[in-house]
């Protein structure tokens, strides 16, 4: 994997929530950040990013109609995606959408650490 620099778009309405993931995120990454859902799609459309970290209460499109969308989308359905959340009953319609992993706020930073890792990982 050396030389390679994963490009991972942080999609949270919450500035605080992303510089968290940001800083918590110690490696060879490169960030992108949108901050609603609207802006979301369209960013993951254009930059093709290698793992979206989507939160699933955004304003102008949740972050499971992104999902939804994303899954839908034949060049962007096997995008890895961690969807966070604050309510655990939403992890389950986030795994049906297809997330690859569902985290429950508030977390750990070494646990979203742990989470691109994991997928990325299961990329190649």
């Amino acid at each position: 994997m050396a030389g390679f620099l994963a490009t991972v778009l942080i999609c949270d309405d919450e500035p605080s929530l992303r510089e968290l993931i940001r800083v918590s995120l110690d490696g060879p990454y490169q960030f992108l950040e949108a901050d609603d859902g609207e802006q979301s799609l369209e960013l993951i459309r254009r930059a093709r990013p290698d793992v979206v970290i989507l939160d699933m209460m955004m304003p102008r499109r949740s972050g499971l109609e992104v999902l939804t969308a994303m899954r839908k989308d034949k060049d962007l359905a096997d995008t890895r995606v961690i969807v966070l959340t604050a309510q655990p009953a939403a992890r389950d319609d986030a795994l049906r959408e297809g997330a690859d992993v569902v985290m429950v706020k508030p977390f750990e930073p070494e646990e979203i650490t742990a989470a691109v890792e994991e997928v990325l990982a299961d990329r190649t």
